[in-house]
Protein backbone atom coordinates (compact mmCIF):
# COMPACT_ATOMS: atom_id res chain seq x y z
CA UNK A 1 0.00 0.00 0.00
CA UNK A 2 1.49 3.30 -1.12
CA UNK A 3 -1.31 5.75 -0.34
CA UNK A 4 -4.99 6.49 0.04
CA UNK A 5 -6.70 9.12 -2.06
CA UNK A 6 -10.05 10.87 -2.39
CA UNK A 7 -11.55 11.72 -5.78
CA UNK A 8 -14.27 14.32 -6.32
CA UNK A 9 -16.29 14.22 -9.55
CA UNK A 10 -17.61 17.55 -10.90
CA UNK A 11 -17.83 19.00 -7.37
CA UNK A 12 -20.86 16.72 -6.96
CA UNK A 13 -19.77 13.23 -5.88
CA UNK A 14 -16.85 12.05 -3.74
CA UNK A 15 -15.19 8.65 -3.39
CA UNK A 16 -12.88 8.30 -0.36
CA UNK A 17 -10.30 5.66 0.56
CA UNK A 18 -9.21 4.62 -2.92
CA UNK A 19 -5.99 2.69 -2.35
CA UNK A 20 -2.86 3.09 -4.45
CA UNK A 21 -1.01 -0.22 -4.31
CA UNK A 22 2.38 -1.35 -5.58
CA UNK A 23 1.81 -4.70 -7.30
CA UNK A 24 4.18 -7.04 -9.11
CA UNK A 25 3.37 -5.29 -12.41
CA UNK A 26 3.43 -1.72 -11.10
CA UNK A 27 1.01 0.62 -9.40
CA UNK A 28 -2.74 0.02 -9.47
CA UNK A 29 -5.79 1.30 -7.62
CA UNK A 30 -8.27 -0.58 -5.44
CA UNK A 31 -11.69 0.89 -4.85
CA UNK A 32 -13.04 1.22 -1.29
CA UNK A 33 -14.59 -2.01 -0.08
CA UNK A 34 -16.12 -3.65 2.96
CA UNK A 35 -16.41 -7.18 4.26
CA UNK A 36 -19.44 -9.11 3.12
CA UNK A 37 -22.10 -9.86 5.74
CA UNK A 38 -24.26 -12.94 6.02
CA UNK A 39 -27.41 -13.41 8.14
CA UNK A 40 -27.53 -15.65 11.19
CA UNK A 41 -29.95 -18.51 10.55
CA UNK A 42 -31.35 -18.15 14.08
CA UNK A 43 -31.90 -14.39 14.54
CA UNK A 44 -31.17 -12.89 11.11
CA UNK A 45 -28.44 -10.51 12.33
CA UNK A 46 -25.90 -9.78 9.59
CA UNK A 47 -22.41 -10.92 10.60
CA UNK A 48 -19.11 -10.34 8.78
CA UNK A 49 -17.85 -13.13 6.55
CA UNK A 50 -15.67 -15.54 8.49
CA UNK A 51 -17.41 -15.01 11.84
CA UNK A 52 -17.79 -18.19 13.87
CA UNK A 53 -20.57 -16.93 16.18
CA UNK A 54 -23.41 -14.47 15.75
CA UNK A 55 -22.62 -11.05 17.22
CA UNK A 56 -26.28 -10.65 18.25
CA UNK A 57 -27.40 -14.01 19.71
CA UNK A 58 -24.06 -15.88 20.03
CA UNK A 59 -25.33 -18.87 18.05
CA UNK A 60 -22.71 -20.79 16.07
CA UNK A 61 -22.80 -19.77 12.42
CA UNK A 62 -22.98 -22.48 9.79
CA UNK A 63 -20.01 -22.44 7.43
CA UNK A 64 -18.97 -24.16 4.26
CA UNK A 65 -16.99 -27.25 5.18
CA UNK A 66 -13.23 -26.72 5.51
CA UNK A 67 -12.30 -28.41 2.22
CA UNK A 68 -14.55 -26.04 0.24
CA UNK A 69 -13.53 -23.02 2.33
CA UNK A 70 -9.89 -23.36 1.21
CA UNK A 71 -10.98 -23.04 -2.43
CA UNK A 72 -12.82 -19.74 -1.89
CA UNK A 73 -10.89 -16.68 -3.06
CA UNK A 74 -10.17 -14.30 -0.16
CA UNK A 75 -11.33 -11.44 -2.40
CA UNK A 76 -14.84 -12.89 -2.31
CA UNK A 77 -15.11 -11.78 1.34
CA UNK A 78 -14.96 -8.12 0.26
CA UNK A 79 -17.26 -6.13 -2.00
CA UNK A 80 -16.52 -2.74 -3.59
CA UNK A 81 -18.60 0.10 -2.18
CA UNK A 82 -18.22 2.13 -5.38
CA UNK A 83 -16.55 1.14 -8.64
CA UNK A 84 -16.31 2.03 -12.34
CA UNK A 85 -18.83 0.24 -14.55
CA UNK A 86 -16.75 0.15 -17.75
CA UNK A 87 -13.16 -0.95 -18.31
CA UNK A 88 -12.51 2.29 -20.22
CA UNK A 89 -13.46 4.43 -17.23
CA UNK A 90 -11.54 2.15 -14.84
CA UNK A 91 -8.42 2.61 -17.00
CA UNK A 92 -8.97 6.38 -17.20
CA UNK A 93 -9.48 6.71 -13.44
CA UNK A 94 -6.48 4.54 -12.63
CA UNK A 95 -4.23 6.48 -15.03
CA UNK A 96 -5.32 9.85 -13.63
CA UNK A 97 -4.88 8.78 -9.99
CA UNK A 98 -1.48 7.17 -10.56
CA UNK A 99 -0.26 10.15 -12.58
CA UNK A 100 -1.29 12.54 -9.77
CA UNK A 101 0.30 10.25 -7.15
CA UNK A 102 3.60 10.06 -9.05
CA UNK A 103 3.64 13.84 -9.54
CA UNK A 104 3.02 14.39 -5.82
CA UNK A 105 5.53 11.71 -4.78
CA UNK A 106 8.27 13.24 -6.94
CA UNK A 107 7.73 16.75 -5.52
CA UNK A 108 10.30 17.24 -2.72
CA UNK A 109 8.31 20.19 -1.38
CA UNK A 110 5.10 18.18 -1.03
CA UNK A 111 3.79 17.86 2.49
CA UNK A 112 3.56 14.15 3.31
CA UNK A 113 2.37 14.67 6.89
CA UNK A 114 0.30 17.26 8.64
CA UNK A 115 1.96 17.31 12.05
CA UNK A 116 1.04 20.38 14.07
Amino acid sequence: LKAYTTVTFDNSFVVRNIKIIQGQNGLFIAMPSRKMKYPCTKCGFKNEAGSKYCNQCASPLSHIDDTDEKNIDAKAEHRDIAHPITQEFRDYLQNEIIEAYQKEASNPMASHSQAS
